[in-house]
This record gives C-alpha cells, structure tokens and sequence, in this order.
C-alpha cells in the first residue's frame, strides 16, 4: 500500500550527492544513489506495517540523485523505484514495479520471497515486461547508526611472515560449540565468544578469514530443494554485514554485533580478513530476478555481450560479471572496501575469483584499473591484500602474476603438497620449491615469500580428514546426481572408502594428517588453516557443500581429535618461536657461518646419505619419495624491528612419502655436532636423547621428521610438545617429542 498523503507532509531537503547510500548524521539522513541512464527516481519508505511512501528525487548532479529528510531516524526501511526505458535487447531493464535495494545499503531487513513479481519479464519470455509490485515480497535497506564506542581497538597489523590464517564460517565454527550460549550460536557474537577465541589463540592463529559476510541471498533453485545457500558467494549487498549472523531481530543491528565481533578478535590479537565476492551478484543471469543493480543501471554496473547486450559476460560460472571498466562500477567496490577498513575496522580482504577484477576487456590484465586504484589508495593498499587468482575465462589461471603488493592462494603448493604425501610420482623438484616460499611463482615480480598463501585445503573441496578417507566424492546429498564438486581432488582412502575401524587404516590416515598440518605450517610462506581440520572435521566425503547449512558443514564440537588440536597447537609454537620457518626473504643459496666455524649455504637440500643433493640426485629422490633439507639459522636476510641480526638455530625437516620404511644418515658435524628430534610423526615413543652427527636413523613410512640443533640440558625448550607428550601419557624426557600416536582420528 502506498501513502502519498505521507509523502507530502515529509519535509524534503536537497541533501548531497556524497556520500552515496543513507547516511545518518545524528538528526536526519541524507540519501543519494547513482544511476545515469534513468528519468526518474523515487525513494521508497516503509513503515511498520508496510505502508510505502514514496519521495520523489529531484535534485540531481553527475547523475547521482539525492535528497536529505531530516525526520529519517535509524531502523527506517527503505528502497528504490527508477523509472526509465525498459529495453532489454539494448541492455536497458528499467521498471519501476519493482523495489530495488540501495546497493549502499549498510543494512537489510527482510527476507527475499521468490516468484513472478521479483522478475521484470514474464516466465517464459524473457523479452516481455512484468509490471507486478515486487515490494512485499523484497528486502529492504534499513537505516543505520552508524556510531560506535572503539575506544581502545586498535588494527593488530601483524606482520605477513608472522601470520597464521584460519579460514572459517561465522555459522559453522560456532553452530555445535557447548561453551557458546544456545542464543549465540552461528552469530558474530558466538565467534567472539571467550571460548572460541581460546581455541583459535591456542593453535597459534593471528587471523581468521571469514567466508562471505556481506548481505547474500539464498537462491530460490535451493529452497526448492530444502537446501540453502551456506557458502553465502551470492552477493546482495556489498556494505551490509549478514543479518542471519546476527543475533537480535532489531533492524541495523547486525552492524553493531560484527563491530563488536571485531573489537573483540582485536582486543585477542587476531585480525579479520573477510573473503569478498566482487565479481559476480545475486541477480544471476538474464533469467534472474531485478533486485538493485539490475534495474538501477544495468549496463553501467555489468558487463554484457558486445552487439546483443540482452545477454551478460560470465567469467564466474555464475551469470554475471561486474563492469569494473565503469567508473561507477569501480567507485562502488572501493567505497565498499574502504567502508569496511574505515567503519567496520576489518585488516583484509581474500578476493573471490580475482582474475575477474583485471577483466577490462577480454584478457586479463594484472595492471587494469581496479589494481591501480587499489595501489594509489591510502587506505585499502594497507590492509591485506589476497587474491584467489584464478577464474573460469580465458586466461583466467594467474597464480604468480598478480601486482606486487598482493599475496595470493597459492593453488600449485596444494597440488603438489598433496600428490607428494600420497605418494603420487611428481616432480621432487616442484614440491621443495614449495617447501621453499615458491621463489618460481614470485621472486621475478620483487615479491618474498609471503606472497604464497599455502594451503592443503580449503572451502572448496575436502577437509584434511577426507582428504586421507575419500578417494572419490560423495556430493549425493546435493541433489545434483553428483555432478558437482571437483572429480579430480588428490586424495587417497588408503584401503578403505570412508570410516573404517581398521587399526593400521586409522593409524596411517591419521600420521597423514600430522603431516599435512606439519608441512603447512613449517612452508615458507603464509599457512592458511582451514577450521576444523585441527580437530578431526569430515563431511563425510562431500566435497562442495556450498548448500549444505546443517550438520554435515558444521564442527561437531562433540567429537573433536584432541591430540590433533594438541598437535597442531605445537607445530604452530614451534614456528612462532623460531624465524627459521618464517622467513622475510626468499633463500639464495650464499653461505654463512654456522655457529661453529663452518660456513654452509642458507638451504641444504639433502639425500638420504647425509650429503648434499646434486641435480642429477632428484630423479632418484622422487624414487624413493624422501627428501631431507637443512635450514641454516644463521642465514636469515633481513633485520629485526630494532636493525639486529636474525639469528636462529639450525633445523633438518626429512619427508618422506614412501610406503617403506626409510635409513637416512644425518649430515655431517659440519652442520651440528649433534641434533634433537623435536617432531617425528612415525614413531610411537618420544626420543630419549641426543642424536649425533652422521648417526643412522629410521624413518617410518609416511613420516615427518624434525631435528634442531642440540641443545644443552638447560637450554632445551620444552613447550613445543610437552602438552601432547602429556596428553598421550608420555613422558616427556630430555628431548619433547612430537610421537606418532598423537592423533588416531575415530571413524
């Protein structure tokens, strides 16, 4: 229903044309939106009991129109009606039927209900015109206050080298958590509650990236199918925080709890990176539903098909493809990113499908615009910058190409990490550059190793646990007859599809576990954990559970791998107290001084004999699947924060993938007189003492294996593993070690 009785007794001001969107400012709001190719545009006030008052814009200035209304207070709903050519095969889809949500909108309310009425063609015609009112089945902008008390909250900044990244869901990190009230469970509030953010501190995380939080819609194709969209990669809003994350119903108030969120993870240390969706929008393709961009300014803010621009481009797999060559375009997703560092105080953004952005016009340019605005700005060229680099275009794989002050997901160290553990003949040569800070994929652009953001899995695809269950995918539960989801995933089930109560299966799987965790972690590069996998999480072979909001996304809290937390916990202190394993700069192969005279190289690679790796050696390492590398402590580029010299101990780190149990030979006492074994993922009791130089050890099939510099009695450092060798009932003797029992996950 509509009151224009209202509308006339409002008192209309002309307001500004910046900022876009509603801005409140302590008395009333101002309201402007940008659309070039319109002839009118109405603003659109709903009450509570839904009754609309419309106000029509009339002050316009370089297409932006705006008004200000000095009696809109916070919580007020609204939307927009534009009015202009309906023409759908020149790319023009104007209709004022239908509500249209601010794409500044800093907060929704309401839920979207499919149908006819959303469309502005009638089914079946896609050229037709649909003149329903789409207002009460739509969502609308809310007016927000945009205060908050900060006071104390300050940006971590921690520094790359020094990063530990958790990929996480708001909702299934915190669904099933018995310590986090019922009330708060899938909320921001949940993830900023004590006991989770003691899990994250204590396996050394110091930034969790958040799948997407901006408004995202579930798409009507999966409510059909009582599924819902859990990913949330279906972007409706751009500046509104999720409401379903939200734990109150009162309007606006998502906004505050993921301040609150934020300030909380602050005040522990951790930053928050949000994984954003810029590419691609919830209005789908030609066949989808006019919901804000669409019918504001259809060719200013897509990008369609050059001579029949009915259609649209689709790099995304998606439907669509933002025109970040329009200027507007491009404004939006800066004024968004800054948005979010500035008011919501976020330290970085993962970008989905990145290689889209450089998009200007067919190929994929590294130096396109939306990368030069990203550079000039003062406020979003400082906060972290990760690309996904890769999309389904032409061209569109780009690992290693990206501008110098991106680090990307590092898509060739999860292959190569995981066709080296299963045992899968590779090329020994790829998966120590790897190991190394992948120099191949970054030095040329003036990038170091932290460019690499190594990960083992992520989101998209298995978790670690079923990445050693599953050979296959069971996507059944989809309801795409297994259709979707990756086919080729680099996983194995050693024997047995799925759980298993064999012993020798449990056991093997989990040492694999340990070593994945153990190899993220001990890489060159930044280590990106995906939540859950430090504690035994499956989705029991599922591989895309991008619809799946239920159970089978979700941590069950109530059936954690605690050795594997434990174990993981230790890995990650170990590579926070040793600059060994967390380089600044890439290794250069010049030699220094060890401590004892003796000058070796920064990096060692070496055979199973002790001695250093010839070019012609690798082909037989990849024969026996085992690879040793010395890590020279005393060969750290750079500075301290004070300009002293890095200096660490000396690490040997062996891997071997092989079924076969393994003799290797420690190198000689030029490297160390003598060794400690701090972490051996094979063996089922701690080592008891000093390892001398040149000594015979074994290593177990399928094992890990790390040993530094022997210590005096007094010095010896006993936190890296003294919680797991407690946890197993080992005791913990002059050499913590890190046993292979430490984890046996239950099937």
């Amino acid at each position: 229903m509509t009151d224009t009785a209202s509308a006339s007794e409002l008192q209309v001001w002309p307001g500004q044309p910046y900022p876009l969107g509603a801005t409140f400012d302590g008395t009333g709001t101002n309201f402007a939106i940008f659309t070039e190719s319109a002839e009118r545009v109405e603003l659109c006030l709903f009450d509570d009991d839904d009754v609309e008052t419309r106000v029509e814009l009339s002050e316009v200035d370089a297409f932006v129109w705006h008004a200000y209304l000095p009696s809109v207070q916070p919580g007020q709903r609204y939307g927009y009606r534009v009015h202009g050519p309906y023409e759908p095969e020149r790319g023009l889809r104007h209709n004022p039927a239908k509500l249209l949500l601010d794409p500044y909108a800093k907060a929704t309310s309401g839920t979207i209900e499919w149908g006819q009425p959303l469309h502005s063609y009638n089914f079946g015609d896609p050229l037709s015109r649909n003149d329903d009112d789409s207002a009460p089945h739509m969502v609308k902008g809310v007016v927000i206050n945009p205060f908050f008390d900060w006071t104390g909250d300050r940006y971590p900044r921690t520094p790359y080298n020094e990063t530990v990244i958790y990929e996480a869901h708001v909702k299934g990190l915190t669904q099933t958590h018995p310590d986090v009230p019922e009330a708060l469970r899938g909320t921001y509030a949940g993830l900023a509650h004590p006991s989770i953010i003691a899990h994250l501190q204590k396996i050394g995380v110091t930034a969790i990236e958040l799948m997407p939080v901006h408004q995202f819609v579930h798409d009507a194709v999966l409510l059909e199918k009582g599924l819902r969209n859990y990913w949330g990669y279906n972007t409706l809003s751009f500046f509104a925080p999720h409401a379903e994350y939200a734990g109150t119903g009162e309007r606006g108030q998502q906004v505050q709890e993921f301040k609150a969120m934020v300030k909380a993870l602050h005040a522990a240390g951790i930053e928050v990176i949000l994984d954003v969706v810029y590419n691609h929008t919830a209005e789908g393709n030609h066949m989808g539903p006019t919901l804000s961009w669409r019918g504001i300014d259809n060719q200013a803010y897509y990008r369609l098909v050059e001579g029949d621009e009915q259609f649209y481009m689709d790099y995304t797999g998606t439907g669509n493809s933002l025109n970040v060559a329009h200027p507007h375009a491009l404004q939006m997703i800066m004024d968004s990113l800054r948005y979010w560092v500035t008011e919501m105080h976020v330290d970085g953004f993962r970008f989905d499908l990145a290689s889209t952005l450089a998009r200007e016009f067919y190929d994929v340019d590294r130096l396109s615009t939306f990368f030069e605005l990203v550079q000039q700005d003062p406020v979003i060229s400082q906060v972290k910058l990760i690309a996904e680099p890769w999309d389904i275009g032409p061209g569109g794989y780009q690992v290693g190409n990206f501008p110098p002050q991106w680090t990307e997901w590092n898509g060739k160290y999860r292959d190569q990490v995981r066709d080296f553990w299963r045992g899968e003949p590779t090329a020994l040569g790829e998966f120590a550059s790897r190991l190394a800070g992948s120099a191949d994929l970054y030095e040329h652009s003036g990038r170091r190793p932290v460019a690499s953001i190594n990960f083992v899995t992520a989101h998209d695809g298995f978790t670690l646990r079923d990445l050693v269950s599953y050979n296959e995918k069971h996507n059944e539960a989809n309801g795409e007859d297994g259709n979707d989801g990756e086919s080729h995933n680099r996983s194995y089930n050693y024997g047995v599809e799925g759980p298993t109560d064999d012993p020798e299966i449990l056991a093997v799987r989990a040492r694999q576990q340990r070593n994945f965790l153990a190899t993220l972690l001990l890489s060159q590069g930044v280590p990106m954990i995906l939540h859950g996998d430090e504690l035994g999480r499956t989705q029991q072979g599922n591989n895309n559970t991008y619809a799946q909001d239920s159970e089978l996304s979700w941590i069950d809290w109530s059936a954690i791998d605690q050795p594997l937390i434990e174990f993981t916990a230790a890995i990650a202190q170990l590579r926070h107290d040793h600059p060994t394993f967390r380089r600044k700069r890439f290794f250069t192969g010049t030699t220094v001084r060890t401590g004892n005279g003796e000058r070796l190289n920064d990096i060692v690679w070496l055979r199973g004999d002790g001695t250093p790796m010839e070019d012609g050696d690798w082909d037989a390492a990849a024969s026996e699947k085992t690879v040793g590398m010395y890590l020279n402590g005393h060969g750290i580029a750079g500075r301290g924060e004070r300009g002293e010299r890095i200096v660490d101990d000396h690490f040997l780190i062996y891997c071997s993938a092989s079924d076969e149990e393994r003799e290797l030979t420690l190198p000689p006492s030029e490297y160390s007189e003598a060794w400690d074994v701090l972490i051996d993922t094979g063996a089922h009791e701690p080592h008891d003492g000093r390892v001398d130089a040149g000594t015979a050890l074994r290593i177990a099939p399928r094992a890990l294996l790390v040993l530094r510099e022997h210590r005096p009695p007094v010095e010896q450092d006993f936190s890296v593993a003294a919680s797991i060798a407690a946890t197993n009932g080992l005791a913990t003797g002059a050499i913590p070690t890190v046993a292979a029992d430490a984890s046996e996950p239950q099937d």
